[in-house]
Formats: C-alpha cells, sequence, structure tokens
C-alpha cells in the first residue's frame, strides 16, 4: 500500500518524527505516527458509489474540532473510510515532496498530535 522510498512518506516521517516522544508502526497496510495513540496515517481510501478510491498520497490526521469545517471546504480534503465517523480528515498531497507546503503540513501535524499525546508530551512542544 506503500513505498518506503516515497519522498513525501521520506519528508513526512522527519516532520512527524520530530514531535516529542513520536514513533512510527505500520497500522492496516499504512505508515501510521503515534505516541500512545495514532496521531497521523500516511494514505487512506473512500467509498465512492459503492467503490473504494485510494488516496495514495495523503496525510490523515485529528484537527482541532473547530478547524475541521473549513478544511472540509478544501477540494484536497476529504472525510476518510472508518476514521472519518471519529473527526479525521485526509488531506491529499502532491505526489512531489518539493511541491508539498510543509508548513501547513507541521501545523497539520501538531494539532493531531496536541489532541492524541500525552500531557507530558504535549507540554514540550513549543507555545
Amino acid at each position: 500500500m506503500f513505498r518506503d522510498d516515497d519522498p513525501v512518506l521520506l519528508r513526512l516521517r522527519e516532520v512527524a518524527l520530530a514531535l516529542p516522544g513520536a514513533d512510527q508502526k505500520v497500522s492496516h497496510g499504512r505508515p501510521a505516527f503515534f505516541t500512545t495513540k495514532v496521531f497521523a496515517y500516511y494514505g487512506g481510501s473512500t467509498k465512492v458509489d459503492g467503490e473504494w478510491v485510494q488516496h495514495e498520497t495523503a496525510i490523515m490526521v485529528q484537527p482541532d474540532e473547530v478547524d475541521r469545517p473549513a478544511l472540509l471546504e478544501d477540494p484536497r480534503v476529504f472525510v476518510p473510510a472508518y476514521l472519518g465517523t471519529s473527526g479525521w480528515v485526509g488531506v491529499d498531497l502532491p505526489g512531489d515532496a518539493a511541491a508539498v507546503d510543509w508548513a501547513e503540513v507541521g501545523e497539520l501535524l501538531d494539532a493531531s498530535y496536541r489532541r492524541t499525546a500525552p500531557a507530558r508530551l504535549v507540554a514540550q512542544l513549543p507555545g
């Protein structure tokens, strides 16, 4: 479901694993970034008209509840299968790592991390 040498995944891994106590595992065939709970997945899927649609180069996160409605207005954003009912969103990323807005990805990861990581780890973040 993913290539370990995918340049977008390689950069995403750097950004996600820079967060305090973050680690990576493969869950349901996808790279998952976690502390005690998962805060991001790379790749996802949706079901459209009974057919599965893969989002190979996407990040799935749990945004702040107040930010979720605005995110859902972005055409790159989708409600992922299974996790969407729990507030998760997926954001399609360009397939070229140089074209990805890594500041935006960092903000999405930060928000999701803050919602899922233990307070002792969140306290290590700036701001």
